[in-house]
């Protein structure tokens, strides 16, 4: 095959995958979930992130009915506690059918709909289409639930995710979300849109040239919709009464231990024990002001069981829904205070403060308040949201001990809301088109060339650039190819790292090895940078390594290179551990279970040989290659490497400025070029980067030439390789004309 019938075969759109021929919709939608609809039909794999009532239940029931139209086999909707029934209410309200199903015994060929606490009864593949019902379940990005859900689903042909309250600056709840529907893996994301600012793996920040391209690549899978005029349509019927918020601070005058006064807690220790003392006056109050309405029906939020137990006994007519409840008491309970016979329900906002509606219920309690902000929020719009027909009263009842919990909740509501109101303007135009359209195009292929006094990079295809170069002209070559899918640098089809399988991927490579084999001269040597790639159960179906090091070796000999060397290179498992938390490396797991624990995954520096013989000698003198320094290169395991010896460390430090995902260190370059080069030798690199093996090249008064893809790596490249001859000018026999020199920095 040649190369562009290789590219014509591999380029794509992401074409909506989903329904074209979409029927009627139900009658009663308001047209923004009409539109959402649509467009979740079309695309197939979805997120719908819509305000608390604007219909997600309906939007969920609709598309789930179509898509079992379509399919002719049985569609799931995953609900927290008592949703699921709750959903099947708001199914035959609406004259649409739904069934609800304990076990697999009660599935039918239509809409089935259970709880996530059932979900290991189920066998994922009986149903076409699935639908995650408050899906912000996705939220850890290492929890049981969120694995679980991934890989039974990930081969369901009909996705669809939805909830009200994904948190606007949680990208790993986004990337979670990707990872479900099978967008993009979760640390691929990260990879692709973000810099790892430090030893957690919660220290992840947007780039500054990302943000555009990272919310449009977020709304071609999902939409923000807090109200109806986000997407162009009248909120006069999605309009909420207002909301009294209500605080009742109790005095206390014990002095704290060891004090001799009351003094607000500072820590949580501190805190749970002022929770702890206050329990009887918290609960008294709180008592009194629910037992004043008794025409009213309440919930009332606890945090300790103590709290919970004195309540029920003093208010009139409460229940109380423990964790301790069996799945069918706790869905009783819940059903029974929506059909009015209960009148005041007393919980846990971790037990039922998510997905379900109480718009029958006006009035709500807090026995004392804990810093979660969502635990607040979402319990909250569990009464405050569109379809309340009622002004909504929340008392919050703290004692004067329990410190700055309420003014950090205030706090952290303000703040969300900020951030709320900056990624709706960041999206809503974006989200916009998506309803009216559902392509998913491709970057542009652009190609282009810089050059200067010693060096040249071109802008395109590594392969289209390297069938420029001569025959037998290349004296040493040195980079760091793609590894796999691993990092995906574009949605181009000429990016290697862009490869829907492994097959394609070493399809792709084994163009570029030919061209290499061609250009280089006899007997001289090409390193290739690699490390062996972690599998995953998402990914792979088995957690542990592949032998990618030995795929490039065997590659290459397949093209008729030689085995020549490799150093292995080691790297901190411990920062490795931090960044992904890889299982085998968590110290946890040698307490559970040692087997499934392993050691840090090295780079390599693989270096093969063309045959042949090399007619320019690279020689070198004592003095320059001393005899420790040989030592030092010829062991095989360079343990002196900086892994933050990288030139984007030194090119790169404005916010804004391009990073290169991986970098290859430039000791390793350095030691490379210095072993199997002369000074004004050809070092070549296909993938350039931001000009890591240039800047190298040049300061050790070799030529580069190179190639990028990524037009904001070459221009980065371009600055690199200006800085790195302003540093040697006097190697080279001209500076460049005044005019070049705008040109390239420009």
């Amino acid at each position: 095959m040649k190369y562009e019938e290789f590219i014509a075969k591999k380029s794509f759109q992401r074409k909506p995958q989903g329904i074209d021929d979409i029927p009627e919709l139900h009658p009663d939608l308001f047209p923004h979930q009409a539109d959402v609809i649509r467009w979740a039909l079309r695309l197939g794999k979805s997120a719908a992130f819509l305000g608390t009532g604007l219909g997600k239940t309906l939007i969920e029931l609709e598309w789930a009915r179509v898509v079992f139209a379509h399919t002719l086999q049985p569609v799931l909707i995953l609900a927290p506690l008592a949703v699921a029934k709750q959903t099947v209410r708001e199914a035959h309200k609406f004259g649409l059918e739904a069934h609800y199903c304990a076990g697999p015994e009660d599935v039918i060929q239509g809409v089935n709909v259970t709880n996530y606490e059932r979900l290991d009864k189920f066998d994922p593949s009986v149903f076409s289409g699935v639908v995650l019902d408050e899906s912000s379940i996705l939220k850890s990005f290492d929890g049981a639930t969120r694995t679980a859900l991934i890989e039974a689903f990930c081969k369901t042909d009909y996705r669809l995710a939805a909830t009200a309250t994904p948190a606007p600056n949680d990208y790993t709840e986004l990337g979670n979300h990707a990872e479900f529907l099978g967008v993009m893996g979760r640390m691929e994301m990260l990879s692709m849109f973000f810099m790892h600012d430090g030893g957690s793996t919660k220290d992840w920040r947007l780039k500054g040239h990302a943000k555009k391209d990272f919310w449009a690549w977020v709304c071609s899978w999902a939409v923000f919709i807090r109200k109806p005029s986000d997407v162009g349509y009248d909120d006069s019927q999605f309009e909420l009464p207002a909301l009294h918020m209500h605080e009742h601070l109790i005095d206390v005058d014990t002095p704290t231990p060891g004090m001799l006064f009351a003094l607000p807690a500072q820590t949580l220790q501190e805190r749970i024990g002022a929770r702890r003392a206050t329990v009887g006056d918290r609960v008294a109050e709180t008592a009194a002001i629910v037992n004043a309405e008794p025409g009213e029906q309440w919930v009332v939020w606890t945090n300790l069981n103590a709290e919970a137990e004195q309540l029920t006994k003093l208010i009139h007519g409460a229940v109380n829904l423990t964790g301790s409840d069996s799945v069918e008491d706790k869905e009783s309970k819940l059903l029974a205070f929506l059909d009015g016979s209960t009148r005041v329900l007393v919980s846990k906002s971790t037990i039922m403060g998510y997905g379900i509606n109480l718009q029958c219920c006006a009035r709500t309690a807090f026995v004392g308040m804990n810093d979660s902000w969502e635990q607040f929020y979402q319990a909250l719009r569990r009464f405050y949201r569109f379809g309340q027909t009622r002004e909504v009263h929340a008392h919050i009842i703290a004692a004067s001990t329990e410190g700055a919990v309420l003014d950090n909740i205030k706090r952290k509501d303000a703040d969300a809301e900020i951030m709320a109101d900056e990624m709706t303007a960041n999206v809503r135009e974006l989200v916009t088109a998506e309803l009216k359209s559902t392509s998913r195009t491709t970057s542009a292929y652009k190609q282009d060339s810089s050059e200067g006094e010693g060096w040249k990079i071109v802008l395109g295809d590594c392969v289209d650039a390297a069938r420029e170069i001569p025959d037998n002209s290349i004296h040493y070559s040195i980079y760091s190819p793609p590894f796999e899918s691993l990092y995906t640098y574009s949605n181009s089809p000429r990016d290697m790292g862009n490869s829907a399988t492994s097959v394609q991927f070493w399809e792709h490579y084994k163009f570029l090895i030919a061209e290499q084999f061609r250009a280089l001269m006899p007997g001289r040597l090409v390193s290739i940078h690699c490390m062996n790639l972690p599998t995953s159960k998402v990914r792979n179906g088995y957690i542990g390594l592949r032998d990618f090091r030995g795929e490039i070796i065997r590659a290459f000999e397949a093209a008729g290179f030689i085995y020549h060397s490799e150093v292995c290179i080691w790297k901190d498992p411990v920062t490795a551990m931090q960044r992904t938390k890889a299982l085998g490396l968590l110290h946890k797991t040698i307490r559970k279970d040692s087997s499934m624990s392993r050691q840090g995954i090295a780079d390599y520096l693989v270096t093969m040989r063309k045959p042949g013989l090399n007619t320019e000698y690279i020689a070198h003198t004592p003095e320059e290659f001393p005899v420790q320094l040989w030592q030092n290169y010829a062991s095989p395991v360079w343990m002196d490497i900086n892994p933050s010896d990288t030139l984007q460390y030194r090119s790169a430090r404005e916010h804004d400025d391009e990073r290169h995902i991986c970098p290859l260190q430039l000791d390793v370059i350095r030691r490379g070029i210095h072993l199997w080069s002369n000074p004004g030798d050809v070092v070549w690199s296909p993938f350039a980067g931001i000009g890591s093996e240039g800047f190298v090249a040049l300061q050790m008064q070799r030529k580069f030439l190179g190639s990028e893809l990524k037009e904001s790596y070459w221009r980065q490249a371009r600055k690199n390789l200006v800085a790195a001859y302003s540093e040697n000018a006097p190697l080279f026999a001209a500076q460049p004309e005044d005019e070049e020199m705008e040109e390239v920095e420009a």
